[in-house]
């Protein structure tokens, strides 16, 4: 079995809420590190304008390019679910390593914090939430629906296997899990900006 993502980019109004829930539900600091991210699409001028955005994380590979650039083993793929995860114990930290995992990812999904030595980190499906059945919690938290996770097979059955969405190139070479619902740029108008939406996000508690 291999579970992936579903998004829905027709729904998706780009307000974040699914970083929050990542950044709280996992007590990730604020910081460079973001488990999950949005990225703003601009086309076009005005008056003829097309907005897009794109709500990604790890996307779990079917063949991970991130696994063997790792140069001690700390990254693997669970046999039982397909969740790619990350022993940060065994990882060597980005200095001593150069973040190989991360230039060896196409979707850079490999994440640091800022403070010395910091450790990869990444999405890991929610493997607590995972363990009782329930979908990660971006997919809870998003108030458009625009998110599933589940067996991808089962996510193809429901939504289609549209492999590509406005942002994102499909790379064939690891697979990653994921289907969309992509919104169309019917005019095919120039892109303007690609914002990567700020991950240093805040949480006041």
């Amino acid at each position: 079995m291999q579970m992936g993502f579903y998004f829905d980019q027709t729904r998706c109004i780009g307000c974040y809420t699914c970083i929050v829930a990542c950044k709280d539900w996992h007590d990730i600091p604020a910081g460079p590190a973001s488990w999950r991210w949005v990225t703003t699409i601009e086309k076009g001028k005005y008056p003829e304008l097309f907005v897009a955005f794109l709500s990604l994380s790890c996307l779990h590979c079917a063949e991970p390019s991130c696994i063997p650039a790792c140069p001690v083993n700390a990254i693997s793929k669970r046999k039982e679910d397909g969740v790619v995860v990350v022993d940060r114990e065994a990882c060597l930290g980005k200095e001593d390593c150069a973040m190989f995992c991360k230039d060896a990812c196409p979707y850079g999904v490999p994440q640091f914090g800022a403070e010395k030595g910091a450790k990869m980190q990444k999405c890991n499906f929610c493997l607590d939430k995972l363990a009782e059945n329930k979908k990660p919690v971006c997919v809870d938290a998003c108030p458009m629906w625009a998110l599933d996770a589940g067996p991808i097979e089962e996510l193809r059955a429901k939504y289609g296997s549209v492999k590509e969405a406005e942002g994102f190139d499909y790379s064939g070479e690891v697979t990653p899990s994921i289907i969309f619902k992509p919104r169309k740029d019917t005019q095919n108008l120039p892109v303007q900006k690609i914002e990567i939406a700020p991950t240093t996000l805040t949480l006041k508690r």
